[in-house]
């Protein structure tokens, strides 16, 4: 049987990696890509300042091929061997979570990323993030977040096991926000004030629909309904003015549990990730970029 979180996509992919000497316990392999990627706002934190080229492009880095070449070219050694910060890959929580479920794949652990919203970040703000999420022998999916597998987060739970209502993901988040159980303008970018809001939830039930079926995005992606060409005039009356039909499209990808229902949503063409997509990039602005393949079937 073809196990679909096991199938490397051309994004996790990890090409000639020789993966032998890598643990193959999820814990283990957590801790190492924690010391293989320092997110681009830790610096001051740790005490490094981080070169401004890495600062703008090391997250632009679609593909693990792309973060494993940055990361022979800073040290030509096993990713198991200690780096220091400057032979790091200087990412965001998105390349945690990829470079985790590419190793967890290739050592035989089903994974996927998941889109949403960390609580643990900012008291009372659901701020966008990325995790990983992995099956366990049992069957059962647990979320496992590496950025936040460091002493200095001190978050209150294990790392390899974050509370659901800790991580919200994306279709959940919209769900609330569409039912007034949630305040939308707690969603977003903390460090960009602009970027909160219905608009932003819809966007990221997109991309995390689009992950779960094989392509997955930069986060700050857009494509179909995604209205990111438009976030610096975008307010929530915009989000009202979708049709029904339109509403109801999200509302189902949002609810999406099955692999069968994933890749029927995905074939929508509101859905669909098209060859070409919009990047709303926060060094480069928005701009045009053409997709290396298209999603596994």
């Amino acid at each position: 049987m073809d196990d679909f979180s096991l199938r490397q996509t051309p994004y996790s992919d990890p090409g000639d990696l020789d993966v032998a000497g890598l643990p193959r316990d999820p814990r283990r392999l957590t801790a190492l890509v924690r010391g293989l990627v320092l997110h681009r706002l830790e610096g001051e934190r740790v005490g490094y300042v981080i070169p401004e080229e890495r600062l703008r492009e090391d997250a632009e880095s679609r593909y693990v091929t792309e973060i494993l070449r940055i990361l022979r070219e800073r040290k030509d050694a096993p990713l198991t061997e200690p780096r220091a910060y400057d032979q790091q890959f200087v990412g965001t929580c998105r390349d945690y979570s990829l470079l985790l479920c590419s190793l967890l794949r290739a050592t035989g652990t089903p994974a996927r990323i998941r889109g949403g919203y960390g609580t643990y970040f900012v008291d009372g703000f659901h701020d966008d993030h990325w995790v990983t999420e992995y099956r366990l022998p049992d069957g059962s999916w647990r979320l496992a977040d590496a950025q936040v597998h460091a002493d200095f987060y001190d978050v209150p739970f294990d790392p390899l096991d974050v509370p659901r209502d800790r991580f919200v993901v994306a279709g959940q988040a919209w769900r609330a926000c569409r039912d007034g159980s949630a305040d939308p303008a707690t969603f977003g970018v903390w460090a960009a004030p602009r970027l909160r809001g219905r608009w932003l939830v819809l966007n990221s039930v997109l991309l995390d629909l689009a992950a779960r079926n094989g392509t997955e995005p930069l986060p700050w992606d857009g494509w179909g309904l995604s209205p990111v060409d438009r976030h610096d005039s975008l307010t929530e009356d915009d989000v009202d003015a979708l049709g029904e039909d339109d509403l109801a499209l999200v509302d189902a990808a949002a609810a999406a549990g099955t692999r069968e229902e994933i890749r029927r949503l995905c074939a929508d063409p509101r859905l669909a990730v098209p060859r070409e997509i919009l990047s709303l990039s926060p060094f480069h602005g928005l701009r045009k970029v053409t997709l290396r393949s298209s999603p596994p079937a």
